[in-house]
């Protein structure tokens, strides 16, 4: 790839450090990076995979801005209330970075159109920045199937999980949390509230895990599981071995075809 002269100056940065360099920025460019929601923590992955220079972008989202998503959605701004969120995320993306190619998927993940999007583009990685258990068990078992790494990661009140799951290994979601717990009986950051800067902690420790995927530069958190406590300032790194009999991508699987569970959304 030729790089513009515009492009040497914005990338600049990346292309000084060792690890990175012309061919580090140039897997960047040539990468295709899908986010799944566009919230809390899609918001600012988003933003920092576009001023990175990921040169394809997917959004995933069916919603619309609202005002109370602005305390911690920092693609979206006052002026997008009422606009569909993957519009507003591409504008956003686009303003500061026109190298980056936006497809929005104004539509929320389901059984029937996962499996579709990824293929679409044929993503290199995909992130969940949903903020519900159903979505987030369907996004680690259409990846499971169709063998696509993927980094999880949630957030509540004070607290942040995130974890990166390698195809063949290391252990995918549901080596850790085997269903989604039933209905109303975890509270949803609507219900318990959350901290907006925590999608921003743990959001752009995805995006970080992206731009590592691609590059192949440092360790991924695969096979572990990085807890954050903003209260303590506290970051824990948890070790998770594979469980051979997970239902998704143990030795037998039991599970053959997604599953579409109770939607209990976080507004």
């Amino acid at each position: 790839m030729r790089f513009t002269n515009s492009q040497l100056e914005r990338y600049s940065r990346h292309i000084i450090l060792d690890e990175v360099s012309v061919k580090g920025q140039e897997k960047m460019l040539d990468a295709k990076v899908l986010i799944i929601g566009t919230g809390g923590l899609g918001a600012p992955a988003a933003m920092y995979l576009g001023a990175a220079g990921i040169g394809t972008i997917g959004l995933v989202d069916a919603d619309v801005v609202d005002l109370s998503n602005l305390q911690r959605q920092i693609i979206h701004q006052t002026k997008d209330i009422g606009k569909p969120k993957v519009i507003s995320g591409k504008e956003s993306i686009n303003e500061m970075n026109q190298d980056v190619n936006v497809i929005t998927y104004q539509e929320r993940a389901t059984s029937a159109n996962i499996l579709d999007i990824i293929k679409d583009k044929d993503y290199d990685f995909i992130i969940d920045g949903t903020d519900n258990f159903p979505v987030k068990f369907l996004i680690n078992d259409a990846c499971v199937m169709l063998k696509k790494p993927f980094s999880h990661a949630g957030i509540i009140r004070f607290d942040g999980q995130t974890m990166t799951y390698l195809p063949g290994k290391g252990p995918c979601y549901r080596c850790i949390f085997e269903n989604p717990p039933p209905p109303d009986t975890v509270p949803t950051c609507q219900q318990a509230g959350v901290l907006g800067v925590m999608g921003g902690v743990i959001g752009t420790i995805q995006a970080t895990e992206a731009i590592k995927y691609v590059t192949g530069i440092g360790e991924l958190l695969n096979g572990k599981l990085l807890t954050y406590n903003a209260k303590t300032m506290e970051f824990r790194k948890i070790n998770i071995p594979r469980n051979t009999h997970c239902a998704i991508c143990g030795e037998i699987p039991t599970i053959t075809k997604l599953i579409d569970y109770e939607l209990n959304v976080c507004g």
